[in-house]
């Protein structure tokens, strides 16, 4: 059985198992931490399979527009869609925040991500430079508005 819901300080553990597999560079624990704690513009959802969390997804809603963060199914739980119910998900959050657009950053190299995200209606808006500190690799920028 699965399910999405907001992330917890509890899940942080399990959190950092799918960030480690899924990321050269991985967030760090404390980071996780001040998104769920502190920082007030952040909303963050997990995936659950058998009550074990194998994705997340975060989220900024400043105003009216919506930024994911990041998002990440674990390795071993890819090919499920499950990265797609957990976007439309957020996307769906997004909106009921009153959010009416949303933007992201994804690997220029990471098409298949790409390709879900066209799924949704993103488009590409920009590259973002040598954006990723691990490689130095340039950010696709994606938009979409949101109903």
């Amino acid at each position: 059985m699965t399910s999405i819901r907001e992330m917890t300080l509890e899940d942080i553990d399990e959190v950092m198992e799918v960030e480690r597999a899924s990321f050269a560079v991985p967030w760090s624990e404390g980071t996780f931490r001040q998104e769920v704690e502190d920082n007030p513009y952040a909303h963050y959802y997990v995936f659950e399979k058998d009550d074990y969390v194998v994705g997340y997804c975060g989220l900024w809603l400043v105003i009216d527009e919506a930024h994911v963060t990041n998002i990440a199914i674990h390795p071993e739980a890819r090919g499920n869609k499950y990265g797609e119910q957990l976007f439309k998900h957020t996307c769906d959050e997004a909106i009921q925040h009153g959010a009416i657009q949303l933007s992201l950053e994804v690997r220029v190299s990471n098409t298949a991500a790409q390709h879900m995200y066209r799924k949704f209606g993103l488009v590409p808006g920009g590259i973002r430079k040598r954006y990723y500190t691990d490689n130095g690799e340039d950010a696709l920028v994606m938009w979409v508005g949101l109903k």
